[in-house]
């Protein structure tokens, strides 16, 4: 009997310890769980320790509270210009109420991918295939800030949007290619334009340095030829100038010594006589003698003819 006792004692006590285990929760970081009491909404329990109270508590939901990425498949959207391309999407959220998150909405993952169709078709309709392709930033910030308030009621917040890809139709992109491959070519002709233009605008500049050179060269040269002639001119006059210097001072250095010397008439007459015969050697057409010479030469030709007749 007693037996028997223990036993149950011991398999109540392995119950209790069993339920209390079940029972005792620890919520990891990042995570956030909604507990229900009695069917109705309790409390949400945060990081940390928690017990639950056995068959009148309940999680009814564990909640992730990281940054979550949604990739939805491509849409197909109108544009204004009637173009019909495919676009997907990529979504960033986080919830930001676990409560919301539960109780808000039914398959919020769904819910959130029609308004981001819905959205995106809205956006797309006003807009011309060109500045479709060219503002995608545009386009990201308006759906962001139309999900974002759609979804504050269901305790989410959005991060982020990005068109992840945008296909037009194949002839649309035929064509496309087509502009953008001539376009490519006008550059790139442009380009070769310009540089021939820079190329012949160098050879024209070095052309012109060329000449400039050549020419400040042959002034130069010039200035150092003129210098050189009016140098030689210099000296030659120079030289010229000393050797009359030189003759002058030996004439003068003669009649010093012919006045020391004090000669007499008769040398003197046949000094200028001497002189008067150098001078009737030179190119003069007009000979002007001093009377002194003339009777001297009179007298001359007087002794010449008295020889003769001798």
């Amino acid at each position: 009997m007693q037996y028997g006792i223990i036993i149950a004692v011991l398999s109540l006590v392995l119950i209790v310890i069993t339920i209390l285990a079940k029972n005792v929760k620890i919520v990891p970081q990042s995570k956030s769980y909604v507990i229900e009491r009695l069917g109705a909404y309790s409390e949400s329990w945060q990081t940390g320790f928690h017990i639950k109270v056995p068959f009148i508590e309940r999680i009814a939901a564990m909640v992730s509270l990281k940054e979550q990425v949604a990739d939805f498949p491509p849409q197909p959207v109108i544009t204004k210009d009637n173009v019909t391309m495919q676009i997907d999407t990529v979504v960033f959220f986080q919830i930001t109420d676990p409560k919301l998150y539960t109780y808000g909405v039914e398959r919020p993952l769904a819910a959130i991918e029609n308004l981001t169709a819905t959205t995106l078709r809205n956006i797309i309709g006003e807009l011309e295939l060109d500045h479709t392709l060219t503002s995608r930033d545009t386009i990201n910030a308006k759906i962001r800030v139309i999900l974002d308030e759609a979804t504050d009621p269901w305790g989410i917040k959005v991060t982020r949007v990005e068109l992840k890809n945008i296909l037009p139709p194949r002839e649309i992109q035929d064509a496309m290619e087509k502009q953008m491959k001539a376009e490519r070519e006008r550059r790139e002709a442009i380009l070769r334009a310009e540089g021939e233009k820079a190329s012949k605008i160098l050879v024209a500049e070095g052309q012109k340095e060329s000449q400039i050179l050549y020419a400040e060269g042959e002034k130069q040269s010039a200035i150092l030829k003129a210098e050189a002639a009016k140098e030689a001119k210099i000296r030659n006059a120079e030289g010229e100038a000393q050797a009359i210097i030189n003759v002058q001072t030996a004439m003068g250095e003669g009649i010093k010594l012919l006045n020391a010397s004090n000669p007499s008439e008769a040398v003197l007459a046949i000094k200028s006589l001497e002189a008067f015969a150098k001078a009737a050697n030179g190119q003069a057409t007009k000979i002007i003698i001093p009377s002194e010479i003339q009777g001297l030469a009179g007298l001359a030709t007087g002794i010449k003819e008295v020889l003769a007749k001798d």
